[in-house]
């Protein structure tokens, strides 16, 4: 636990904690007396309800949707099987600002709807909703994915051969098996969803506000401290307040599970009823995620003169306004770069994490579980500054160093290897290390013997979604990212705030590139976690 904790001391509580410090303490002086005159102005109480149910129906949408498609990618073999999966996780990748712009344009004002059937959505929440479940699909169908593709199917087929029902035996063998995954995707797209901020700006207007968007207007706008660190403690409490009743419930819930290689549990679709399962996934995938991202490929093409590549040529040229001081086809190599060292980095850290969660209890560990999460629901903004104005002196002057991206990256994205591997840590039967240790194997040898083999899908997965995740992080890396080094999603962003065709067709094309890169990554990935799961289960 020791490295984990030096690591979200240094660089999580620490720069949130010199931003709180600013906000409220004036002359010396704290003021606390600013909590209860700030939540307690209309429109702050207006945003804080806003965000919380939005965030529940949001994930209880996602967990709706993309279940089935759980099922069908952990059970189903069929024809394409690695690329879909690699086309529902692309939407993660993608910077949010570039989800908000992709929907606009689908939903919106002038968008394809608009155009066919005269159907507008944006600035309803029912456009935050889907956009929502389309950033947050694979989150669940890899989460809870790779869990239910590794239990033994016959758990279930015995429970059907003593009478029970096809429901009754998902319901009571399978489903129990899965809370603990199920919980802990539901967790993240909760996190995700309440600290949302380009798709509620862009897709919300000004009518909607999430914790996230009024953080940042009331740090970048009206330059007011105190309200944004008020904000800010009643976000992490809030954070704060779910994973302790997540912890709870899930502890409640882990038991050894009886687990097979992935090889072993596939089938190709049978009967009329897993068929229809099959084709409604993959009309919900067509719709939901496909169709959003044609939009921005077609987007990419489209000149004022007709389809061309003039956009994607003139990436390669420098920047006339000074803005980026290198071509912005560099920003590809940055953002690659960036995402290895923060995804090696997240896997050290949140595998050092894993182990430590696995094997030991008591409130101090539970206290630390909830410690690793806290990234994901506390606001990238605050992290961002945080960095600027704690990290610039010795002996930890990084703001000139170009390790501040990928650090800031990994704080995203040792979550999810935590929640990925920790669900199939804990589901090995102690045992078999116990037995290992009988037959005189080390803890070193034991751990690479039995747990390894067992986990390694998982940390396959767990690797695909730091490396995701740190692709297409913006709302730290904005802050800190070099002028001369920056990131794919910066260049988005930056693009997009700039008038003119030309900056909006470079930005998609810029996108475009991003889906490309992210969709061949997880098909290399994909490969070889197929090519190395065989046989060692």
């Amino acid at each position: 636990m020791v490295v984990p904790v030096a690591f979200f001391a240094l660089f999580f509580a620490w720069p949130v904690a010199s931003i709180v410090e600013r906000g409220l303490r004036v002359d010396g002086v704290w003021q606390f007396g600013r909590f209860g005159e700030t939540l307690s102005r209309p429109e702050i109480l207006d945003v804080l309800w806003f965000t919380l149910w939005q965030a529940l129906a949001s994930t209880g949408l996602t967990l709706l949707i993309a279940l089935p498609g759980a099922y069908v990618f952990a059970r189903f073999d069929f024809r394409g099987k690695g690329l879909l999966r690699a086309v529902v996780t692309v939407p993660f990748v993608m910077p949010t600002v570039m989800v908000g712009t992709a929907f606009l344009a689908l939903v919106g004002r002038g968008g394809l709807l608009d155009e066919l059937w005269g159907v507008r959505l944006d600035t309803t929440v029912w456009a935050i909703l889907i956009a929502h479940v389309f950033f947050n699909y694979a989150v669940v169908v890899r989460t809870v994915g790779g869990l239910w593709a590794q239990l033994d199917p016959r758990q279930e087929e015995a429970a059907r051969v003593l009478g029970a029902s096809r429901w009754k035996a998902w319901r009571t063998v399978t489903l129990p098996a899965l809370a603990p995954s199920v919980a802990a995707a539901a967790l993240m797209v909760f996190l995700f969803t309440a600290s949302s901020f380009a798709v509620v700006q862009i897709l919300g207007g000004s009518t909607y506000s999430t914790l996230e968007t009024e953080i940042y207007r009331q740090t970048v706008v009206r330059f007011d401290l105190t309200t944004a660190a008020v904000l800010t403690m009643v976000q992490f409490v809030a954070v704060g307040v779910v994973l302790a009743v997540h912890a709870r419930t899930v502890r409640r819930r882990e038991t050894a599970l009886r687990m097979v290689a992935p090889e072993e549990a596939v089938r190709r679709p049978r009967g009329i009823g897993q068929w229809a399962l099959f084709a409604g996934v993959l009309l919900s995938v067509a719709l939901l995620i496909v169709l959003p991202l044609g939009v921005l490929v077609e987007r990419s093409f489209a000149t004022s003169h007709g389809y061309g590549l003039d956009y994607y040529r003139a990436l390669q040229t420098p920047d006339p306004s000074g803005t980026f001081l290198v071509p912005l086809l560099d920003t590809i190599g940055n953002s690659l770069r960036y995402a290895v060292v923060a995804t090696v980095i997240a896997l050290v850290i949140g595998g050092l994490a894993a182990a430590a969660l696995t094997r030991r209890a008591g409130r101090l560990v539970r206290g630390f579980d909830a410690l690793l999460m806290l990234p994901l629901g506390v606001s990238a903004v605050t992290v961002g500054f945080g960095f600027l104005i704690t990290l610039d002196e010795p002996p930890f002057d990084l703001r000139a160093s170009w390790i501040l991206v990928p650090l800031a990256q990994a704080l995203v994205g040792v979550p999810f290897v935590v929640r990925t591997m920790l669900p199939v840590l804990r589901a090995v039967d102690e045992r078999l290390r116990e037995a290992a240790a009988v037959l005189g194997a080390s803890p070193w040898r034991a751990w690479r013997e039995v747990d390894l083999p067992l986990v390694r899908r998982a940390l396959l997965i767990a690797a695909g979604f730091a490396f995701a995740v740190s692709l297409g992080e913006f709302g730290a890396t904005v802050f800190i990212a070099r002028p001369d080094s920056p990131t794919l999603p910066v260049a988005v962003a930056r693009l997009l705030g700039r008038p003119g065709e030309l900056n909006y067709g470079q930005a998609m094309a810029l996108s475009t590139i991003l889906m490309v890169v992210c969709a061949v990554s997880l098909l290399l990935l994909e490969r070889l976690r197929t090519d190395r799961t065989s046989g060692e289960f």
